[in-house]
C-alpha cells in the first residue's frame, strides 16, 4: 500500500495547487470549493478513505475582498460606542460605590460592544404595523451595557441607572433580562446558562410553525442569540443544534462571544475553543463564520507569503492568546511572533504600540457588519457566527484578559482615567473619580434616533397586545360533566377528549398547539395524528408502516402536533416558544404539553421557572402521575413530589384532579383566565392511566373546584362515629372505598372531600395570614379552606399520591385534628395494590387512621381500635417507606 504521507510526484501535487489558484483568481474562493468538493464525492465514491475535517483554518472565513461597504457613519458610531461603554461600566462601578452586594458585571460587555452595537444600529427591527421584528436571546452578563444603550436613546433616566439591581422600592433595573421584572422591555429571560440557545432554537423553529399554519407571515424575520464561548460548556447550549440544521432554521443566528475566558480563567486553555465550535456546528449542518482578526492582520496576512504566519495562529493555543491580550505589545513582539524569524520579520519595523493596536474581529465595526450581514442572508442553513474578542476590552490593568476580569466591580481613580484616556471620554479630571454618567451631543442623539427609526422603533421591547380569545361556554364540556355509569375511564383519557372538543372549535381550535415528547400512544393520542397531523416542515415523503389503519402515522408541513422524540427539554422549550407567542408574535396559542410527570419539573425545572419569568401561558399535563399509580415502572418513573416542585414558582396554578368533570372545569378555567382575561400564569395538572368510573358533577362546585376543596359527599345527620376523609387524584377512590369499609365494619359514617389543589388551598391561606399579619387592626381575612372545613364534624384524614408536605401545607388553617398521608420515599416497581400497600396510602391504612383518631377524640372505644388495626392488617413495626 502506497504511504498515503509521502508525496510521490511533486511535480503533479504542485499542478493540482496551481490549478486550484488559478480557479480561486479567476472565480473566487466559492467556485474552488465546489470543485474540490466535487473531486472528493468522486474519489470517495471510488473507495478512497479520505479524512474528514469540519474545520478550517483559523482564519477569517470572509475574505477581505467580500466585505460589504459600511452602511453607517464610522467615526459616530465608534464615539457613540466608547460613550456607551463607558456609561455600562460607570452603570456598575457607581453601584458598587454604594455597596459591594450589588454586583454586576464589566468586561462582558466591554469584549461584545461593537457586536450589540452593529446590531441595534443595522439589523435589529422592532415590531411595527409593517414588520414582526426580530428576536434577540441577549447574554445575561452584558446587561448593563444595553441598559446604557437606552439611557443614551432616552428610554432609561439616570435614576434608573444609578438604581441598577435595586428594584424593590420601584424604578430600578433588573440584574438581567427578566420579562417578569421589566414586562415591557426584554423578550426573553437568558442568564440561566444554556436555556438561552436552546430557547432560541425552539423559538425560531416555533416562528416556521406559525408562519406554515398561517398565522403568521415570518417574511425575513430572525432569531438571534449571544452566547459567551464558556456557556457552551452547558448540555442545554448544543443539545439541540441537529434539529436548526434538520430543519434548516435559515431564520436562526447565534452569535458566540469567543472571548477565550470562563468565568474564571481561559475556556480552552490547551486548546482552541474556536476550532472545537467549528467542528460541532459544521459537523451538524449550521453555516459557519469565523471573525477572529480585525482590519489591521489583514496586511500582515498578504505579506505572508511563507504561510507561518498562518500557521502561527493555528498552533496557538487559547491560553497564549489570553496572555498576550493581557500584557503588551512587547510580550506579542517576543512570544507570539517572535516564535519563527518570518514572522518577526513581519513586524520588525513595527513599534510595540502598532503591535498591541492588533484588534481581534469583534472588535472591527466594519468586519462585524459584514459578518452580520452575510449572516442573514444565509439560505437553508442556521448561522453559527464564532466573533473572537478580549474579555474585558479597554479596562486595561482593571481586567483586559486577565482570570479575574469576570468579577471586576470596582475601578479605582487611576484605572477610571486610563479608561477615559483610552477612549477619549469628555469627562474632567475633577469628576473622573465619580464615574459621571455620559449623556450623548444632540446630533448623536439624531443618529441613534435615524437608525432606531430605520428599523422600527424602540429595542429591545417586549409587547403583550395580542387580541383575546373568545372561550367557549363550560357547556361545550357536556360529555366530561356528566358521568361515566359502568364504564370506567383515566383522567387522561378525559383530558383527550376535552383536547379533541377544543381542536375542533371554529373560533380556538387552530390556537391549540398538542406538544409530546414521545408517548402519544401512552397517553391514547394517537387519534390525532391522522385528524390534525404531526408537523413536519419537510412534509412526509414515505408511506408510513401504518398507512392501512384508522390512525396511521401522518407528518405534515402544516400539521399541529409538535412531537419531540425522546427529548423533555427540546418540548419544554417548543412549549415556552407556544406560551409567549402573544407576545412574540402578536397571536395568542394555547399549548398542552403532556408527558410522565416524573420527566416535567424534576427533569425541566430551570426552564419551568424561565417559563415563569417569561410570563407564559398555556397547560403542562403531567401524565401518569402519583407514586403509585404508573405500577411496575420503578423508582426513575414514579413521581410523588412535582406538585411540591411545581408550587415553588409564583404563577404556575397547579391541579391534582380525580374526576373528568375537574379536569373540565380546571381546563376551562385556566383557558379563561390566561386567554380571555389574559393573566400571566400558566397550568400543571396531573393526569392518571388508572380507570375508574366516574361520577356527575355535584351541582354548585365549579368554584369550589378552581379554590382547591369541595365536599364530594355528605352525611345528613353524622353522630358521633363520623370522619371527614380526604383525598386528591386517585388516592381519592382509595378514600371513597376506606369510607364504605369504616361504615361497613364499624359503623362509622364520613363526609368525602375532593381537595383538587393543596397548593392553591396553602397559597390562599398564606395570603390571609399574611393580610393579617400586616392589618392587625383590620377585620382578619379567614382562609378558604378553614371556611370550608368548619362544616366538617369530627377528624379529618387526608391521603394523596404525592409527599406529606403537599397536604401538610395547609395544617395551620384546618380546625379539625389532621392526619396526612403520603407517599415519601423513593418509588419502586410493583401492583398499585402493592405499592398503596407499602407508601400506607391505600384504603385500608386510610381506614385505621380514621379509627386511631376517632379513638383519641373518645369517639370509638380502644377494642374498636384494636380490631380495626387487626383487620386492616396494619403492622406497626413496619419499616418506615420514606427509609427503605
Amino acid at each position: 500500500m502506497t504511504d498515503q504521507t509521502s508525496d510521490i510526484d511533486p511535480i503533479e501535487s504542485q499542478e493540482w495547487q496551481d490549478a486550484v489558484q488559478d480557479v480561486i483568481e479567476r472565480d473566487g474562493a466559492n467556485r474552488a470549493h465546489f470543485l474540490l468538493d466535487k473531486a472528493v464525492q468522486q474519489a470517495r465514491a471510488a473507495g478512497a478513505t479520505l479524512p474528514f475535517s469540519a474545520t478550517t483554518p483559523y482564519q477569517n472565513t470572509i475574505p477581505v475582498d467580500d466585505q460589504y461597504e459600511f452602511p453607517g457613519d464610522l467615526e459616530m458610531e465608534w464615539r457613540i460606542r466608547t460613550i456607551n461603554r463607558w456609561n455600562a461600566m460607570a452603570t456598575v462601578v457607581r453601584r458598587n460605590k454604594v455597596s459591594s452586594e450589588y454586583g454586576g458585571h464589566i468586561a462582558s460587555f466591554a469584549s461584545s460592544a461593537a457586536m450589540y452595537d452593529i446590531g441595534l444600529n443595522h439589523f435589529w427591527r422592532s415590531k411595527s404595523a409593517i414588520h414582526g421584528g426580530d428576536l434577540v436571546f441577549f447574554q445575561g452578563h452584558v446587561i448593563p451595557g444595553i441598559y446604557a444603550r437606552s439611557f443614551m436613546e432616552g428610554r432609561i433616566s439616570e435614576e434608573q441607572l444609578e438604581n441598577f439591581r435595586s428594584e424593590v422600592n420601584g424604578n430600578g433595573l433588573s440584574s438581567y433580562p427578566h420579562p417578569w421584572l421589566m414586562p415591557d422591555y426584554w423578550q426573553f429571560p437568558t442568564v440561566s446558562m444554556g436555556l438561552g440557545p436552546l430557547m432560541a432554537i425552539y423559538q425560531a423553529r416555533f416562528m416556521k410553525y406559525m408562519h406554515n399554519r398561517g398565522h403568521i407571515d415570518m417574511a425575513d424575520r430572525k432569531v438571534w442569540c449571544f452566547l459567551g464561548d464558556g456557556e457552551m460548556d452547558e448540555p442545554e447550549s448544543i443539545g439541540a443544534i441537529h434539529l436548526a440544521a434538520r430543519e434548516k432554521l435559515d431564520n436562526l443566528i447565534f452569535v458566540v462571544n469567543c472571548n477565550l475566558q470562563r468565568l474564571d480563567g481561559p475556556v480552552r486553555g490547551n486548546g482552541k475553543i474556536v476550532q472545537e465550535l467549528e467542528g460541532n456546528f459544521r459537523g451538524s449542518g449550521w453555516n459557519v463564520i469565523k471573525l477572529l482578526w480585525g482590519k489591521g492582520w489583514d496586511d500582515l496576512l498578504e505579506r505572508d507569503t511563507t504561510g507561518k504566519l498562518r500557521q502561527l495562529m493555528d498552533e496557538t493555543v487559547d491560553g497564549d492568546y489570553q496572555t498576550f491580550k493581557s500584557k503588551d505589545g512587547a510580550y506579542i513582539r517576543k512570544h507570539f511572533f517572535g516564535k519563527y524569524p518570518e514572522t518577526a520579520a513581519l513586524v520588525e519595523d513595527w513599534t510595540d504600540d502598532q503591535i498591541w493596536a492588533l484588534r481581534r474581529g469583534g472588535h472591527d465595526p466594519q468586519k462585524v457588519y459584514t459578518a452580520f450581514k452575510k449572516a442573514t442572508e444565509t439560505k437553508d442553513q442556521p448561522v453559527c457566527l464564532l466573533v473572537k474578542t478580549v474579555k474585558g476590552h479597554g479596562m486595561g490593568s482593571a481586567g483586559e484578559g486577565q482570570n479575574t476580569t469576570h468579577q471586576q466591580k470596582k475601578l479605582n481613580e487611576d484605572q477610571l482615567r486610563a479608561f477615559r484616556d483610552r477612549f477619549k471620554i469628555p469627562v474632567s479630571d475633577e469628576d473622573v473619580a465619580k464615574a459621571p454618567f455620559v449623556a450623548l451631543n444632540n446630533a448623536q442623539k439624531a443618529y441613534l434616533a435615524d437608525r432606531r427609526k430605520a428599523l422600527g422603533g424602540e429595542f429591545p421591547k417586549r409587547t403583550s397586545d395580542a387580541p383575546k380569545l373568545e372561550i367557549p361556554g363550560i357547556e361545550k364540556f357536556k360529555g366530561q360533566l356528566e358521568g361515566t355509569g359502568e364504564r370506567e375511564i383515566s383522567t387522561t383519557m378525559a383530558f383527550v377528549r376535552i383536547l379533541t372538543t377544543l381542536l375542533r372549535d371554529k373560533q380556538i381550535g387552530k390556537h391549540v398547539v398538542p406538544i409530546v415528547p414521545d408517548e402519544s400512544r401512552t397517553f391514547g393520542m394517537e387519534g390525532l395524528f391522522r385528524s390534525v397531523g404531526i408537523y413536519n416542515p419537510l412534509g412526509q415523503k414515505y408511506t408510513p408502516q401504518d398507512a392501512d389503519q384508522m390512525s396511521y402515522y401522518k407528518e405534515s408541513e402544516s400539521g399541529q402536533v409538535l412531537q419531540e422524540g425522546i427529548n423533555e427539554a427540546g418540548a419544554m422549550a417548543d412549549w415556552i416558544a407556544a406560551a409567549t407567542s402573544y407576545s412574540n408574535h402578536g397571536v395568542p396559542m394555547i399549548p398542552f404539553y403532556i408527558y410522565y410527570s416524573m420527566f416535567g419539573f424534576q427533569r425541566i425545572g430551570d426552564l419551568a421557572w424561565a417559563a415563569g419569568d417569561s410570563r407564559a401561558r398555556g397547560f403542562m399535563l403531567g401524565g401518569t402521575a402519583g407514586r403509585t399509580t404508573l405500577n411496575g415502572e420503578g423508582l426513575q418513573h414514579e413521581d410523588g413530589h412535582s406538585h411540591i416542585l411545581a408550587s415553588t414558582i409564583p404563577n404556575c396554578i397547579t391541579y391534582d384532579p380525580t374526576f373528568q368533570f375537574e379536569v373540565a372545569v380546571i381546563v376551562h378555567h385556566g383557558l379563561k383566565r390566561m386567554y380571555q382575561d389574559q393573566e400571566d400564569v400558566f397550568f400543571y395538572l396531573t393526569l392518571m392511566n388508572e380507570n375508574y368510573s366516574h361520577p356527575d358533577m355535584p351541582m354548585g362546585v365549579e368554584e369550589d373546584i378552581i379554590k382547591g376543596l369541595y365536599r364530594f359527599s355528605k352525611v345528613e345527620k353524622p353522630g358521633k362515629k363520623h370522619v371527614n376523609l380526604m383525598g386528591s387524584g386517585t388516592i381519592l377512590v382509595q378514600v371513597m372505598k376506606a369510607a364504605e369499609m369504616l361504615k361497613e365494619d364499624f359503623g362509622v359514617t364520613s363526609d368525602i372531600w375532593s381537595a383538587p389543589s393543596f397548593n392553591e388551598l396553602a397559597r390562599d391561606m398564606q395570603d390571609c395570614m399574611r393580610h393579617n399579619r400586616l392589618n392587625p387592626l383590620a377585620d382578619e381575612k379567614e382562609p378558604f379552606v378553614t371556611k370550608q372545613l368548619s362544616q366538617a364534624k369530627g377528624p379529618i384524614v387526608v391521603a394523596t399520591d404525592y409527599m406529606k408536605n403537599f397536604a401538610e401545607q395547609i395544617r395551620a388553617a384546618v380546625p379539625n385534628r389532621y392526619t396526612v398521608l403520603g407517599t415519601d420515599g423513593f418509588g419502586r416497581s410493583d401492583s398499585r395494590v402493592n405499592l398503596r400497600r407499602f407508601f400506607e396510602v391505600d384504603a385500608n391504612h386510610i381506614a385505621a387512621a380514621a379509627m386511631v383518631d376517632l379513638h383519641r377524640e373518645g369517639a370509638v372505644s380502644k377494642a374498636d381500635v384494636e380490631k380495626a388495626l387487626k383487620k386492616y392488617e396494619i403492622d406497626g413495626d413496619k419499616p418506615n417507606p420514606r427509609l427503605v
